[in-house]
Order: structure tokens, then sequence, then C-alpha cells
């Protein structure tokens, strides 16, 4: 019998990456996709575990770049059984002075349209099955005042609420769809979002690294959890608080970790 079948978005590094090996040690076959040229080492990387990988680079930001990604999954003729849902990116810095808007329209773009463009045909394809497992990458930021990263902040809160909406809509269709929200990881995300020099951004203030927090994020999956945060003790414990800190407070601890090191 084939292997069950992935789709995990972003996979060519960070998150997305250790999303896919995960998957793949635990015997899953993959079809990985993400914008990077990072995607051929990623494939090569996938297939050493044994596992069979389709790759497809594709620019997520673009609508019709996800329209040719669908057909690709439904032309190996084998039903879907786990989806990742984790390209993603961000932006630091005042919004009104020193963050870029082109950045800022393809976090829009990548986080939330895209999302929710592979969730449509993803969703539908899986309830017409009545199975399915479904993982959407958030973050801890999703549910924090977060000056300093506003829209990344905003589009993971537009991530988490979909993803919970989307646990209740479909769980008794025999789909179960689960949010992962890491807080900072150690991947090349602050450099991407030009946060080098930030608290969040240095490496050694980093909190979790992203095997890990893939790893808590597929046992998650599997358990039908609604969410889970990943992968630090600390995260866990602000994940759990969160609901009970003043946004004053909350903006202010953010302001802290997104604040150049410089300016300090």
């Amino acid at each position: 019998m084939a292997n069950p079948l992935a789709f995990v978005t972003g996979a060519s590094s960070g998150i997305g990456y250790n999303l896919a090996k995960v998957l793949g040690e635990r015997g899953y076959d993959l079809v990985i996709t993400a914008e990077s040229d990072r995607l051929d080492k990623a494939e090569a990387d996938f297939r050493a575990l044994g596992t069979n990988v389709f790759a497809i680079k594709a620019d997520a930001r673009r609508r019709d770049e996800v329209d040719r990604v669908w057909p690709a999954i439904k032309a190996t003729d084998r039903p879907l059984d786990v989806a990742c849902i984790n390209a993603g990116i961000g932006e630091g810095g005042l919004f009104a002075t020193e963050t870029s808007l082109d950045q800022e329209l393809d976090i829009v773009q990548l986080n939330c349209a895209s999302t929710v463009h592979f969730a449509k045909y993803i969703a539908a394809d899986m309830v017409a099955r009545k199975a399915g497992k479904i993982l959407f990458t958030a973050s801890i930021a999703s549910q924090m005042t977060a000056p300093r990263e506003a829209v990344y902040a905003a589009s993971k809160a537009f991530v988490l609420h979909l993803a919970k909406a989307l646990h209740f809509e479909l769980k008794d269709d025999g789909v179960t769809v689960t949010a992962l929200q890491p807080g900072p990881v150690d991947t090349d995300f602050f450099h991407r979002a030009h946060m080098d020099d930030t608290d969040a951004g240095t490496k050694g203030k980093k909190q979790s690294e992203p095997y890990d927090v893939a790893t808590q994020g597929i046992d998650a999956m599997f358990d039908g959890k609604e969410n889970v945060y990943a992968a630090a003790t600390m995260v866990k414990i602000e994940g759990a608080i969160m609901g009970l800190v003043p946004d004053s407070i909350q903006a202010a601890m953010h302001e802290k970790m997104a604040k150049p090191l410089s300016d300090k």
C-alpha cells in the first residue's frame, strides 16, 4: 500500500521544512511547495528519509500560482491525508514611518489570502472524503497587541481565527483543524522581516528550535487539538495567561522584544 500523503507550504526552510521532515520521518509521502530555490535541497533531504516527494516551486503570493499547485496535488491521484498551511513572512518596524508597504501587502497576500485559497481547496476535498487533518501555522503574536509587527500580528490573528472557526465547522465531517502558535523560533524569519537588531531576532534570545515546534505541532494535529503553543515553556506560559494580560502590558512586552537594540 502507498504511504499516506501530506502537503506542506513554505517547506523550503524554517518551520515548514521541519513540518515536512517530521511527517517524512513518520512515513508520509510529501507534496511540498515554496518560492525559494532552497526547495530543491529540501526535496533531496526528504527523499533521503526514504519518502516519495513531489516538489512544486510556486509563489503563493500570486493567486494563479496557488491555482497551479492544487491541480498538481490532485494529479498524484492519491487522497490528501494531511495539510500543513504554513507559508508566511513578517516585517518589523514602526508602521507609519519605517516599514515597507510592499512587504506588508505581501504579508496580506501570503499569510492571509493564500491561506484562505489553499484551505478552500483542501477543506472541500477532505470534507468530501470525510477524512483529513489540517494544521495552520499561526503565532503567539496572533493573540497579542504587537507594536512594530502590526501587520504581521494582524495577519496571524486572521489565520488563528480562521483555524479555530474551521475546527468547529469541520469537526463532524471527519476533518480535524489545529492552529500551531509558536513564539520566536531559530529560523531566518527575523532576518527576512528586517529584525536582526532586536531581542526577538538575536540568536541567543530565540526561544525555540524549529524541529521542536514542528514536532509539537504535528503531535497536536494528530491528537485533534484546537491549538498548541510551541515549543518553549515560556511560550506555553504566555499563551495560557494571554487573556489575563491587559493590552497595554502586552504592547510594552512586545515593544521591548521588537525594538532595535541600537535604539535602547
